[in-house]
């Protein structure tokens, strides 16, 4: 059986403002990760196989 899901704790102070400013301003991502996760994708669909039974 699943456990229940925790409700998410409030941010205060100087969390809430490294949270925020996170949010605001994220790191860039370079074209070589972009490339990489793109690559991992395409793996992962050619594997996969969805039957909806249709």
């Amino acid at each position: 059986m699943a456990r229940p899901i925790k409700e998410t704790p409030t941010l205060y102070g100087e969390d809430a403002r490294r949270f925020a400013y996170a949010v605001e301003h994220p790191k860039p991502v370079s074209s070589e990760d972009i490339q990489r996760a793109n690559i991992v994708y395409e793996q992962f669909k050619s594997i996969a196989k969805f039957d909806l039974g249709w």
